[in-house]
């Protein structure tokens, strides 16, 4: 006896709630999976990742301390963490993109992909920028005051690691700026003549901006400050040329 094909539940291709809940717990299980993987790798590799960054300020002579006992194994665990969050993004940042590409039309697609691809390249950029420009010219500045004053500099462990992490994510979220002001120009959701007219207020939301985020000193903000400045002139410049893209293909369409 021939048995009949089962017809699928939704003719038109589209996906059930149930469906869509499956495939978004299959996707966090993945997520999941791999972040604890990669954490436990990292945290294998923690000493020689913070001695390498010790190291950067022993070249200023500072020197570290812990002040309780569970403070360096802490520190071991968030530099397990962010270097986890940080080799795992690429698959991170596909899973949310294959979940939410069924949604999107071609061109958002095409969009948001680069945008995903470009954002990585960027935050490393940005890493890199701290790692070796920003930050020795921070720590050196900083470490100057104590001679000054007599008073031994003996820093915490946890306070230094945690400043310079603060530091690499800063500086990696401030260099996607042009990321997405290339994004939102492309999605029609931004404008350069909108950025070019709100250049004198950003300038101040930029400076108030770097004081929020960064420790409490100047050399900080301005460090930051500078950077976030240059990156929004460019940011008009790609706007700019996006821009005209779209208004030459849209002509061409016509």
């Amino acid at each position: 006896m021939k048995t009949k094909d089962k017809k699928p539940a939704n003719p038109d291709g589209s996906m059930s709630l149930s469906g869509h809940l499956k495939e978004l717990r299959n996707r966090i299980l993945i997520c999941v999976i791999l972040l604890v993987v990669m954490f436990a790798l990292c945290l294998s590799f923690a000493p020689q990742i913070v001695t390498a960054l010790t190291d950067m300020g022993e070249k200023y002579d500072y020197v570290y301390v812990y002040i309780a006992p569970q403070e360096l194994f802490l520190v071991y665990m968030n530099v397990a963490l962010i270097g986890a969050l940080v080799i795992c993004f690429p698959v991170l940042a596909y899973q949310v993109y294959a979940f939410c590409s069924p949604g999107l039309s071609s061109k958002e697609r095409v969009y948001i992909s680069g945008a995903l691809i470009a954002g990585g390249l960027c935050f490393l950029v940005g890493v890199a920028f701290a790692y070796f420009i920003s930050l020795p010219f921070m720590l050196r500045f900083l470490i100057q005051f104590t001679g000054q004053v007599d008073v031994a500099a003996s820093i915490s462990i946890q306070s230094y690691v945690s400043f310079l992490l603060t530091v690499f994510v800063i500086f990696g979220l401030v260099f996607e700026l042009p990321v997405v002001s290339v994004l939102l120009t492309g999605l029609g959701l931004v404008k350069a003549e909108w950025l070019v007219k709100g250049r004198k207020v950003m300038v101040v939301l930029i400076f108030v901006l770097a004081a929020i985020i960064t420790p409490p000193d100047i050399v900080s903000q301005i460090m930051v400050a500078i950077p976030m400045l240059a990156l929004y002139e460019l940011s008009i410049a790609l706007s700019r040329m996006v821009g005209r893209a779209r208004k030459t293909a849209a002509a061409e369409a016509e």
